[in-house]
């Protein structure tokens, strides 16, 4: 019965390495495929803006590379009005950001073709409980 207890504390030391190997963009990839699956996600300016400005959204994705700085200053002052504070997360390439949306379309190996790009991106529904929901509202609490 020892040799069961041991390998029990092994595995769990594994995850928990495991665990803070895990980047911040992984976490966002990962949630924003889940909630894509259970139709939770505002793609899009336009679509955005609407979940933001009704109170819906849980957090918004924005693309640095926009060329309007409108657009920037408009996204930021919907997610910091004093009402509602929405955690907001900023990537650098839109092309990436449209794929992890699933603005884009799959092959037969699985890799993303005619990836159209998003400006922002905004979770209405996070769909199920994950670990990489906690770890990314962990990260939004400590800032």
């Amino acid at each position: 019965m020892s040799d069961v207890e041991e390998q029990v504390q092994v595995e769990e030391e594994v995850v928990v390495e495991e665990s803070s190997s895990v980047s911040i963009e992984d976490c966002l990839q990962k949630v924003l495929r889940t909630s894509l699956v259970h139709d939770g996600l505002a793609r899009g300016l336009r679509e955005a803006i609407k979940a933001l400005a009704r109170g819906e959204a849980e957090l918004c994705v924005l693309c640095d590379s926009v060329t309007e700085a409108k657009i920037i200053s408009l996204v930021e002052a919907l997610c910091n009005e004093p009402e509602e504070k929405i955690p907001l997360i900023k990537v650098s390439d839109a092309k990436q950001l449209g794929e992890w949306a699933g603005l884009c379309a799959l092959d037969r190996e699985g890799n993303a073709r005619k990836v159209v790009g998003a400006s922002c991106v905004v979770i209405k529904n996070w769909g199920a409980d994950s670990e990489e929901r906690n770890v990314l509202l962990e990260y939004f609490s400590q800032q």
